[in-house]
């Protein structure tokens, strides 16, 4: 490598499993380099494991810990230099998460489990994207907060979680406005995505679906991570340049289907 090689870098939170593992999985075959953070170390060792990949930098970090993301980019920044790669961040995926949606009736949460929906979803991204700005604006980079359809329609106990990514889809239309020119923020928000085959091998499983749970997608089908892939490199693509801050519900229909009870 030269001090001139510009190949694109990218960073994917939360990217050693489900959405996130394919995020990681499709931009190393792209010719990416990238950043991978996950508070998961078995994760992290399971995806360094199975990628074995020269261009993939894998962290064991807490996104919503300062310090923990503080040198996460400083590692960025040395492995960069180490490799003759020029400065700067061409896409942030702000996808770390904690991934069940259901946070129990409000009466009963804690104060400290709110804060630790609210911290790896939110705080999260807040701190990926303040670390992350000067790199992207050295490049023109790109920002995708993957936020859900539970920022949009809800079902019982799960106010946590749908807060987060609600607050996620405000700071996504934010940041577009504080950001631009030079950097473009979207959002993607998934519904209804199988993740069992791309967990951490302890836990990967592939689960069989009814015909119901199918049927209830206009697509005619759940969807799955390759989905999500397309739309957030869609978004980081040059295509996508007049686009910021937007929401893209990727789910098959679902959120469009008028249901009534029988």
């Amino acid at each position: 490598m030269t001090e001139t090689d510009r190949t694109p870098v990218g960073i994917v939170t939360g990217g050693a499993q489900g959405i996130g593992r394919a995020l990681t999985q499709h931009f190393l075959e792209a010719g990416w380099r990238i950043l991978v953070l996950d508070r998961d170390a078995e994760a992290i060792a399971d995806l360094e494991q199975d990628l074995q990949h020269p261009a993939l930098l894998a962290c064991t970090s807490d996104v919503g810990e300062e310090a923990a993301v503080t040198a996460a980019f400083a590692a960025l920044t040395e492995w960069q230099s180490r490799d003759g790669q020029s400065a700067g961040i061409d896409l942030l995926v702000n996808n770390a998460g904690i991934a069940d949606p259901h946070s129990g009736p409000l009466e009963s949460l804690t104060l400290a489990d709110w804060r630790r929906w609210q911290d790896s979803h939110l705080t999260g991204a807040f701190l990926c994207t303040r670390a992350a700005i000067p790199g992207l604006q050295i490049r023109h980079g790109a920002i995708v907060n993957i936020a859900s359809t539970r920022a949009l329609q809800s079902e019982p106990n799960c106010e946590a979680y749908a807060a987060a990514k609600g607050g996620l889809l405000s700071l996504t239309h934010a940041l577009a406005i504080s950001l631009g020119p030079e950097i473009l923020v979207n959002a993607v928000s998934p519904g209804w995505i199988e993740t069992g085959p791309w967990q951490k091998s302890s836990t990967r499983h592939t689960p069989t679906h009814r015909p119901i749970d199918h049927s209830q997608h206009a697509v005619g089908r759940i969807g799955e991570p390759a989905d999500i892939v397309a739309a957030v490199a869609f978004l980081a693509s040059p295509q996508a340049g007049f686009i910021t801050g937007q929401n893209l519900v990727v789910d098959g229909g679902m959120t469009r289907t008028m249901i009534y009870a029988g």
